[in-house]
Parts: structure tokens; sequence; C-alpha cells
């Protein structure tokens, strides 16, 4: 059985909630990694990892442990790089599935904006998690678990 894995330091609360629910309903082992305690509902299939804070730690030990075929969770674009570069699947919270097809021109986009913020251009953040994004994600997760429970 697949499972899934949580970038957990920068997910949102809202989608860690959905995620606990797909997880439990489906019976899908997740996995929440993070470089501080996080806490996740008494479950059989819902675990945290704590590791050592430092940059990239989490994301590392996150593509160490994912398989292909695995979901990530991540809002990371590198990250989601190494993951689809290992054969696994990658979702942000917003919704967006990374993919082959799409994963260089977003890291190619993710550098050309730090390039600009180096440079001292206010470029400003994403926009809050709309409720559009919630459903979007919460339909991704499910064609992904759907997927998955057809493959096994």
């Amino acid at each position: 059985m697949k499972k899934i894995w949580v970038d957990a330091d920068a997910c949102p609360v809202v989608i860690k909630e959905i995620l606990f629910r797909a997880a439990e309903r489906t019976q899908t082992e997740m996995t929440l990694v993070a470089n501080q305690p996080v806490r996740v509902p008494p479950s059989r299939f819902i675990k945290s990892l704590q590791v050592s804070s430092g940059f990239d730690v989490a994301d590392n030990e996150i593509v160490k442990r994912c398989e292909a075929g695995d979901l990530v969770i991540t809002s990371d674009i590198p990250l989601a790089a190494e993951v689809i570069d290992k054969g696994g699947d990658a979702l942000n919270p917003r919704g967006e599935r990374y993919s082959k097809a799409n994963i260089r021109a977003l890291l190619n986009m993710r550098d050309f904006m730090d390039t600009m913020r180096a440079s001292g251009v206010h470029t400003g953040g994403p926009p809050a998690l709309s409720q559009s994004d919630r459903k979007a994600f919460a339909d991704q997760l499910d064609k992904w678990l759907a997927a998955t429970r057809r493959k096994s």
C-alpha cells in the first residue's frame, strides 16, 4: 500500500485536517515530518516524525523514506522535483499536482522569483488559502487515493 508523507512544517492546519480524515477513512498510512513536534490525532494510520532542525532536514528525510508511488504533500518545489524523480507523486496544499510535465517550469519560475527577491524586488507572499484551494486539494487527494486503491 502506498503512503502519504507530509512536509508538515509549512502545511496549513486546515489541509492537515483534510489529510487526517482521508487517511483514517481510507486506512492509508500517513507520516507528518517536521522540525518541531506535530500534534496528530490518535490513529494507527497517522504518525509524526520529528527531525532535527536545519535547512532541508525534513525534506531530505521525506526523500529518503518515500518510495515510488507514494504521495508527498508539500509547497516546496525542489522537494516535489526530487519526489517525482524518485517515482513518487507530489501535491501542494492548494491542490496543484506536480508532475514530470510541469515541475521543470515551476522550478525555473521559483528560481526566477528568488533572483528577483535577491535583487530587492518585493514580490509579496502567496495569497491566503481560499475555500476553492481547499476543495481543489481535497479533490486531488481523493483522485490519488482512488487511483491507489484501483492499483492495489
